[in-house]
């Protein structure tokens, strides 16, 4: 592991996150406003542009095949593809194990915040346009947005954790390259969780979150990139998990943004059984760091 060139990276990928979240922060942003979407959006390409720097600029290295650019397609895009939907569906069966959380064919949750926002004829007119139930029609936007627009801000994020960093430190094996890059990942969030990114309401107890939640899922995303051997699906899967978030709460009454949803306590026991799953299912991944060397080449 070239630990100089990784830190240069992480260095130079936190510098320009953090600095930019501070000032964004100390200009008056706020980040229940519009314009903090196109902030969000900026700031995932970060580790990209890092990424390349020091691949390309510092190390004069190449970036295509060792960042895992590659389309070529396999079954395991479509694994990618899918499991944030199913991810989110078993979430929102893990929410109704909750006390309090019950489940609601008709929205209830969501009608009640809605509430805040529209009058009761807009709500009523909003409903009475529904030919199907919108849990179908999000499930449907959910993978096409993941797919095509949310998955290019969301290659800015992978190729910077799955292309470069995954590669670098491949020596320490999965699981423990897993557990690193998911701590990284999750501290990375932490100024925009402080501004009520994910945990509005909760800013501390969201970053800890944030950093739990990374770390549980860092091996969903480091399984698919290896096992496809490319970063792409990576990035279609970060966009679907990003648009399939109401897929979780949308047929629920009750709980809160700690408790429900795929950020929230129940979508952490979700990813322990994803997990569980992975490490029972291929014992390849308990190998020597030799092993993941060889599947990521």
């Amino acid at each position: 592991m070239n630990t100089k060139k990784v830190t240069y990276f992480l260095g130079l990928t936190f510098f320009i996150n953090w600095t930019a979240a501070a000032v964004f922060y100390l200009m008056g942003g706020e980040w229940d406003q519009p314009y903090a979407m196109v902030f969000a959006i900026g700031y995932m390409f970060v580790p990209m542009v890092c990424a390349i720097i020091v691949q390309k600029s510092i190390y004069k290295e190449a970036l295509r095949v060792p960042l895992g650019i590659s389309w070529k397609l396999n079954p395991w895009w479509l694994v990618a593809w899918f499991l944030p939907v199913v991810f989110a569906i078993a979430t929102f069966g893990v929410s109704l194990l909750f006390p309090g959380v019950s489940y609601s064919p008709e929205m209830a949750g969501i009608m009640e915040m809605l509430a805040e926002f529209l009058s009761p004829e807009q709500l009523e007119e909003m409903q009475a346009q529904f030919t199907y139930h919108p849990f179908w029609i999000a499930l449907v936007q959910s993978l096409i947005a993941g797919a095509t627009i949310n998955a290019i801000p969301a290659f800015g994020e992978e190729l910077g954790w799955r292309g470069f960093l995954l590669k670098e430190l491949a020596p320490l094996g999965f699981w423990k390259s897993s557990l690193v890059i998911g701590t990284i990942w999750g501290i990375w969030h932490a100024p925009i969780i402080l501004m009520g990114h994910n945990y509005p309401g909760y800013p501390v107890i969201g970053v800890i979150m944030m950093v739990v939640w990374c770390i549980l899922l860092s091996p969903m995303f480091s399984y698919v990139t290896i096992k496809s051997r490319s970063v792409i699906p990576a990035a279609t899967m970060h966009g679907t998990l990003n648009a399939s978030y109401g897929l979780s709460i949308m047929l629920i009454e009750g709980g809160g943004v700690l408790t429900v949803g795929i950020t929230g306590l129940a979508g952490f026991i979700a990813l322990l059984i994803i997990n569980f799953f992975i490490y029972f299912g291929d014992s390849s991944l308990r190998e020597e760091n030799m092993e993941l060397n060889q599947q990521m080449s």
